[in-house]
C-alpha cells in the first residue's frame, strides 16, 4: 500500500504542488512553520476524510481561497487508485475515487490505510480519554466501514439527545421524542463497543510484544478496554450489550434530565493502560509513558497489516526530534517494510536509513 503521487491547491499553506514519492521511504525536512506537517495532513485526509489537527475542514482551504482540491495516486491491493477531494467554503465537499462518487470516507480507507504519528501522541497515556478514545475512532474508521458509519450515526444522535435535554425546560413536548433516541443509541453504542473491545484486545497483544522489547523485557505493558459500566462482557452478543445499555440509560434518565446532559453511552469510552500492574497515566516516568505512546503506534500498524495483507502508510511527523537515541534506533528498526514519510527539521538525523527520497520545504514550497 503506497501513495505514489500527491498533488494540492489551495491545501493549508500550499497554493498548487505536486510531488511522487518513493515506494519506500521519504524524508520531508524544513524550518519550523513551512508547510511539513500539512503534506501528511493531506494524505491522511485521503485516507479517511478527517484530519488529525482540526475538526473543520475550512481550517484546511487557504486563507485566499475558497476551494482546496487534494489529489493521490494509489497504489494498493495490487491495483491503482485516484482518489480525488474538493473542499469548498460554506458547501459539502466532493469525494471520488477512479472518478465515481465516494458517498463517505468509508469508501476512502478502502483504498487507502494510515498511521499517523506526531509529537503530541507520545503523551497520549497522559492525556484524557478523549485522546485515546479518539486514537481507537481514527484507526478503526479505517479498518471497518461499518464502524464508520455507526460512530457518524452515534455522534449525530449524541448532538439531537442533547438539544433535546437542553431545550425541554422551555418546551417540554420534545421530552417525548427521547425514547426513540435513546434505543437508537443502545443499537448503535452496541456496534462501538463490541468493536472497541475487539480492537483493543488485539492493540494489547502487539503493544505488549512491542513495548516489551523496546524496554528489554523489563516491563509488561498490559491494556484494559473501558466502557459503560452496566455492560459486563463487551465481547458478548450485540443484542446483550444493546440490553445492558437500556438498563445503563433507564438507570440515568432522571439524572439526565435533571441536568439537560447526555450521560450514558459510550461516548465517554477509554482503555486503562498498565505498566507492571501500575496505571501509566499516574505511576510511570516519563520515559516509560514515551515508550507505551510508541508501542501503541506501532501495534496499531500491525494491526492494519493483519487486516488488510500489506502494510499502511507509516506517517512520522517530527517524532524522531523527541526521542532519545536508544528510542530513535528502536523505532526505525520497527518501521521496515511499507512506506514510510518522515518530516524532521534536520536531515543528519536519518543516515540510519535506507535510501529512498528527500523533499526539502520552505514557505510551502517543495525542492526535492
Amino acid at each position: 500500500m503506497q501513495i505514489n503521487k500527491l498533488t494540492v491547491s489551495g491545501f493549508r499553506n500550499y497554493r498548487e504542488q505536486t510531488l511522487e514519492f518513493d515506494s519506500v521511504c521519504n524524508v520531508i525536512h524544513g524550518e519550523n512553520a513551512q508547510g511539513k506537517t500539512n503534506l501528511l495532513e493531506a494524505m491522511v485526509y485521503l485516507s479517511c476524510g478527517k484530519s488529525p489537527r482540526t475538526r473543520s475542514d475550512r481550517e484546511l482551504i487557504s486563507f485566499d481561497r475558497q476551494q482546496a482540491t487534494l489529489r493521490g495516486e494509489i497504489f494498493s491491493r495490487g491495483r491503482e487508485f485516484v482518489t480525488e477531494i474538493t473542499l469548498q467554503a460554506g458547501r459539502r465537499r466532493k469525494m471520488t475515487v477512479n472518478g465515481v462518487t465516494a458517498k463517505n470516507s468509508a469508501e476512502l480507507s478502502d483504498v487507502m490505510h494510515t498511521v499517523f504519528f506526531c509529537p503530541e501522541d507520545l503523551f497520549l497515556i497522559r492525556e484524557g480519554a478523549a485522546a485515546r478514545r479518539r486514537f481507537m475512532d481514527v484507526s478503526l474508521c479505517q479498518l471497518r466501514p461499518r464502524y464508520a458509519e455507526a460512530l457518524a450515526e452515534y455522534h449525530r444522535l449524541y448532538e439531537h439527545k442533547t438539544r433535546i435535554l437542553r431545550d425541554s425546560e422551555e418546551n417540554p413536548g420534545l421530552l417525548r421524542m427521547l425514547p426513540d433516541f435513546n434505543e437508537r443509541m443502545c443499537q448503535v453504542g452496541a456496534v462501538l463497543i463490541h468493536c472497541r473491545a475487539r480492537y483493543c484486545r488485539s492493540l494489547q497483544s502487539f503493544a505488549g510484544t512491542a513495548h516489551a522489547d523496546c524496554s528489554g523485557g523489563r516491563e509488561e505493558l498490559s491494556l484494559r478496554y473501558e466502557t459503560v459500566k452496566t455492560v459486563t462482557d463487551p465481547f458478548g452478543s450485540m443484542e446483550h450489550i444493546t440490553q445492558e445499555l437500556r438498563d445503563h440509560q433507564e438507570s440515568h434518565y432522571p439524572a439526565e434530565i435533571s441536568s439537560r446532559l447526555c450521560l450514558s453511552g459510550p461516548h465517554k469510552d477509554d482503555f486503562l493502560v498498565e505498566i507492571n500492574g501500575l496505571n501509566a497515566r499516574q505511576f510511570c516516568s516519563q520515559g516509560q509513558v514515551r515508550t507505551a505512546a510508541l508501542s501503541l503506534k506501532l501495534a496499531d500498524r500491525e494491526i492494519h497489516r493483519g487486516a488488510v495483507g500489506e502494510y499502511p502508510v507509516m506517517l512520522l511527523d517530527d517524532v524522531l526530534s523527541e526521542l532519545d537515541p536508544r528510542r530513535q534506533e528502536y523505532v526505525l528498526n520497527r518501521i521496515s517494510g511499507g512506506q514510510v514519510f518522515i518530516t524532521c527539521c534536520e536531515n543528519d538525523r536519518l543516515d540510519r536509513l535506507q535510501s529512498g527520497k528527500l523533499f526539502h520545504i520552505q514557505n510551502g514550497e517543495v525542492m526535492e
